[in-house]
């Protein structure tokens, strides 16, 4: 095992979202993904063009339940929209249900489900924030397509990714860009090498163009980055 800052051990090429990671989990990701907390307040502000009052929103990856809480939050003052976070680790959803009991105003539930298998009601808004980069290439576009064809005609999916350079040049610009901020954030070179050896097979970023080919793909034709640091990019897509 293998510290990666926070609290957090690890093995090589075996990165979890259960067990001790759940607890730690928020303070870590602010501090490892660069504009964490503004592209949740940049999501709700969105949210305010897509979600009406008989709404459904979807959040695929939900973790901790942050975001859907803070969704529903957002957008307390239309009473019958229904928000449900979806996510394949019990430890996760266990915890976002224990959060959640702090808001009794709020209509959000979570629920532990794979999101390939799961079946979607029809939706106006669907965010993956910092997920689908995590499932397996070979099955990414099917859950692309069920995501798009979820959606209600002019819905929207918010697809937060973290991503690779165009060539091998902005790579390596890129990634010694993001090594910069993880030390200058706090973490010792040790953390950011067993974060990285952790991740080997288990995050597997495509490049800006290949996230498009998979919204061009599934259906969409009306896309943008809305928010973009470095290696770290989020798209709006319309349906």
């Amino acid at each position: 095992m293998a510290k990666v800052g926070d609290n957090i051990d690890v093995d090589r090429a075996n990165w979890k979202f259960d067990g001790d990671t759940v607890k730690d989990f928020d303070r870590h990701v602010k501090k490892s993904v660069p504009l964490y907390e503004e592209g949740h307040d940049l999501l709700c502000d969105i949210s305010d063009f897509f979600v009406n009052e008989n709404s459904i929103v979807y959040e695929i990856g939900s973790s901790t339940g942050t975001l859907s809480i803070k969704l529903a939050q957002h957008n307390i003052n239309k009473i019958k929209a229904r928000f449900m976070g979806i996510d394949i680790e019990n430890d996760m959803v266990d915890a976002a249900n224990k959060k959640k009991k702090k808001y009794s105003d709020i209509n959000v539930d979570f629920v532990v489900a794979d999101a390939l298998e799961v079946e979607l009601e029809p939706s106006d808004l669907i965010v993956s924030y910092y997920t689908v980069q995590f499932i397996h290439p070979s099955v990414r576009q099917k859950l692309i397509d069920k995501l798009y064809k979820s959606l209600n005609w002019g819905g929207a999916l918010l697809l937060f990714e973290k991503v690779r350079g165009p060539d091998a040049r902005f790579q390596d610009l890129m990634t010694s860009l993001y090594t910069d901020y993880k030390i200058r954030v706090g973490y010792t070179p040790s953390d950011i090498v067993a974060k990285s050896r952790s991740l080997k097979g288990i995050l597997e970023p495509f490049s800006t163009q290949g996230n498009l080919d998979l919204l061009k793909r599934a259906g969409f034709v009306d896309f943008m980055t809305v928010m973009k640091y470095v290696c770290f990019e989020g798209f709006l897509a319309i349906k």
